[in-house]
């Protein structure tokens, strides 16, 4: 399955949740992305831009997308921002790929 990496960061309302209920909120990422077929490989809260890292494993690309939308529509999340990830051993035969078709890419003003 296709690997993403899900940058958050918590609306002002979001924020104000956290703090009145303390919780680990491992489980309630889980089930968002155990129900959209995924696997939540981690989860972290972080500093600097972000507040929230999630590192999942999705079935495809709009998977991932609609897991972002669906927290973002609950006001809890003010930015999200959901990212492909490749091994790097997977980017090597992307790499290869770029490679053979570098040669039929003609440059703008060329």
């Amino acid at each position: 399955m296709p690997l993403f990496v899900t940058y958050a960061s918590y609306s002002n309302a979001g924020i104000k949740g956290i703090m009145d209920k303390p919780i680990d909120r491992t489980e309630a990422i889980k089930a968002v992305v155990e129900k959209a077929g995924g696997k939540l490989l981690a989860a972290y809260m972080t500093t600097g831009p972000h507040d929230v890292v999630v590192i999942t494993e999705m079935p495809d690309g709009s998977d991932a997308v609609a897991v972002g939308m669906a927290a973002n529509a609950s006001g809890a999340v003010a930015k999200i921002e959901t990212v492909r990830a490749w091994t790097l051993g997977e980017f090597k035969g992307i790499a290869e790929k770029a490679s053979r078709y570098a040669t039929a890419y003609v440059p703008p003003g060329r």
